[in-house]
């Protein structure tokens, strides 16, 4: 085969982004969830460059060649990722300025450009910029005494250009104007200056309108808005550091804000000579700097969804549900001991898992609590009832991750609220981050105790679990309980790995677990039995697992993926890979969930887990993969996390052998999986 073995992991996540862009575009979704799709892509594009292309980037600085699935030339990858990202922020720009803005406008949401202000309006803008802008903006003067700025990572500037000489008699020929984030970058004009219908203005048509007041006896010849992005990653020798906390608390100011710049934004009136300037200042190659036809941050028109109360052009409201078995239960624990209960988020509430913790706090009978925390608020409802617990005597120990990306303050702040109640707090483990989900909560029962667990697929997080997808096990199963307490140990302890009877953890036993499933598969295939396989993830592409779908996609495995994101096989290959389908699912909310199922020549084997078939899950993360066993609830699992969405025609989406995605064609009335499951929890 001619063609490379996997496909690229930069350009597959890409590729995902401008997907999601596609639902933006999608006329048949209500048109302010349009607005924040567009939105939603902005800021994927945004992350994109601190992490993605700043690491391409990097590697070019270093020289390194990549060894692993991708085997591509960094400076090609680069060029390929600039041309494919140009097009698609062009598509961006063109989406807002000649449909979303004309359709809003047709619907009585307007933003009003500067020519278009009536007399009132300007007379009310110019007094906005008075009592609001001028008080907090500092424009800074570039001299030989005021040198270039330094230039914080996506923050709304401006560069203006200067004609004339200050009280001073000195002669500027360029200033900068640095926008604090306080700011709102749309000002909502008040219904009785509005006129008909909602109005905003962006904030940069009122600099641009009254900068003069910035510069009293000057001239402005110009003024553009800029903005850039600069390599976010957090580079630390954990080996080398004593203090993981201190460490992250003295890096992330300067990495994080200042690192090397890898995008400037700039306004597409901006002069080529303004533009070079700022190349130069900012040490930006020219082929990193975009022109954009509107804000430099379409990000921040997320605040229109908020601001304007028309549900007509909104998702329809929906109120999450408890499953049966928990409606009017007072006593968790007594619900757990006859059964576990499977959670589908969003469809099912969040607040089960928060009562639990609640429950265990205030129940004298509950000796300790151990909780893993990747992304969870400081005072999240989680964290409230972490605290109460140790305060009411509890043995409280929360391993928290402080360096999950872009969490890293919120989780040194979480840590230090819980450490002043008297939580054990640990930080998970040298060299390998703690990716799983798990809840124990041991509690004393007759003549000894009993344990019940909480495993999931998403993060103890209340807000993002109303609108990511995720399932979550509540057991009370002795050998289940027995398997997170070991990992439990393993994380605040110092030891070997641990044998696991029912959970499979990473980085020691996932990855030969996966393999050797589907290996399974392949040799029932080869026995002229049924293979089955369907997996749901995030993202694929370590090299292992893929190379064993490709031998058992050519053994007769019929294989199903649905994977959100990043996706390094190629399906449908002739002789490699013809018995693989891959499908990205976007919707509503944010596919989330890892679910695995196995045929098992007739008993399937289905699990949940908090990890994706990446090669930093399997290899480089604390991750669990736990088994879904009682019937009814795998025939869920099955049934709501897989079939549903290998059945959807709504959001789908389908990866071709040459790694591009066409949308599922639609026969007849559109199937969305997301729909339904809101449809199954809806009073009969």
């Amino acid at each position: 085969m001619s063609e490379p073995r996997y496909l690229n992991r930069e350009l597959s996540l890409l590729a995902f982004h401008r997907r999601v862009l596609a639902m933006a575009e999608d006329e048949s979704l209500p048109l302010l969830e349009r607005l924040r799709f567009l939105c939603i892509s902005s800021s994927n594009l945004d992350e994109f460059f601190e992490v993605r292309v700043a690491a391409v980037k990097q590697k070019i600085a270093l020289r390194v060649r990549e060894t692993g699935v991708d085997k591509a030339d960094p400076v090609a990858l680069l060029q390929a990722l600039r041309q494919r990202v140009r097009a698609m922020i062009d598509d961006q720009y063109r989406l807002l300025n000649a449909d979303l803005i004309p359709a809003l406008a047709g619907e009585g949401i307007y933003f009003l450009r500067r020519d278009h202000w009536n007399a009132r309006q300007r007379a009310w803008l110019a007094d906005y910029m008075r009592q609001w802008v001028l008080p907090v903006v500092t424009p800074l003067s570039i001299d030989p005494a005021h040198p270039f700025p330094r230039i914080a990572n996506k923050n709304l500037h401006f560069i203006v250009s200067l004609h004339g000489k200050d009280a001073f008699g000195r002669s500027h020929r360029y200033a900068l104007i640095p926008i604090p984030r306080t700011l709102p970058r749309l000002v909502k004009l008040p219904d009785e200056v509005a006129g008909e219908g909602v109005a905003f203005v962006f904030l940069s048509s009122v600099i641009h309108a009254f900068v003069g007041d910035l510069f009293p006896g000057l001239t402005v010849e110009g003024c553009y808005q800029f903005r850039v992005t600069r390599d976010t990653e957090l580079y630390i020798d954990e080996e080398e550091m004593e203090d993981l906390k201190r460490e992250l608390q003295g890096r992330l100011e300067q990495q994080r804000r200042f690192g090397r710049a890898v995008r400037l934004e700039v306004s597409d009136n901006c002069p080529e000579a303004v533009a070079e300037y700022l190349c130069r200042q900012l040490q930006v190659e020219a082929e990193d700097l975009y022109r954009v036809n509107g804000p430099v941050n379409l990000h921040r028109l997320e605040s229109v969804y908020d601001d304007v109360s028309r549900p007509d052009l909104k998702f329809p409201d929906f109120t999450p549900v408890l499953p049966a078995r928990l409606e009017d239960a007072e006593d968790y624990f007594a619900v757990l001991r006859r059964g576990e209960v499977l959670l589908h988020h969003p469809y099912d509430a969040f607040t089960p898992v928060v009562d639990l913790v609640r429950q265990a706090a205030a129940d004298p009978d509950v000796l300790a609590i151990r909780q893993t925390l990747y992304r969870t608020a400081s005072r999240s409802a989680i964290a409230d009832a972490l605290v109460q617990a140790a305060r009411n005597g509890k043995e409280v120990t929360a391993v928290i991750e402080l360096r999950a990306r872009f969490d890293e303050a919120d989780n040194i702040r979480l840590a230090e609220r819980l450490y002043q109640a008297g939580v054990h707090v640990v930080y998970g483990v040298v060299g390998y981050k703690t990716h799983a989900k798990m809840l124990l909560i041991v509690r004393r029962e007759g003549k000894g105790v009993r344990r019940y667990v909480h495993l999931g697929t998403g993060n103890y997080h209340e807000i993002t679990a109303r609108f990511y997808t995720d399932i979550g096990l509540l057991s009370a199963d002795p050998v289940l309980a027995e398997d997170v307490q070991r990992v439990f140990l393993q994380l605040t302890g110092l030891g070997h790995a641990v044998a696991l009877n029912k959970l499979v953890q990473a980085p020691f036993g996932l990855h030969c677990f996966l393999l050797d499933r589907i290996q399974r598969e392949t040799e029932l295939a080869r026995q002229g039995r049924k293979g089955r396989i369907i997996a749901r993830m995030n993202g694929l592409e370590d090299p292992e697992i893929i190379d064993a779908l490709y031998a058992a996609s050519q053994a007769g495995v019929r294989i199903d993926l649905i994977v959100r994101g990043i996706c390094c096989l190629r399906p449908g290959v002739e002789g490699l890979s013809e018995n693989i389908r891959v499908r990205s699912v976007l919707g509503r909310f944010l596919e989330h969930s890892r679910v695995f199922y196995f045929g098992n020549d007739g008993d399937p084997v289905v699990y949940g887990s908090s990890a994706d078939w990446l090669i930093r899950n399997l290899h480089r993360r604390v991750e669990v993969a736990f088994p879904i066993q009682p019937r009814p609830l795998k025939r869920q699992a099955i049934r709501e996390a897989l079939r549903y969405y290998l059945r959807d025609t709504a959001g789908a989406w389908e990866l071709r052998s040459d790694g591009e995605y066409r949308r599922v064609r639609r026969r007849g009335r559109p199937f969305s999986a997301q729909a339904q499951l809101l449809a199954d929890r809806q009073p009969q």
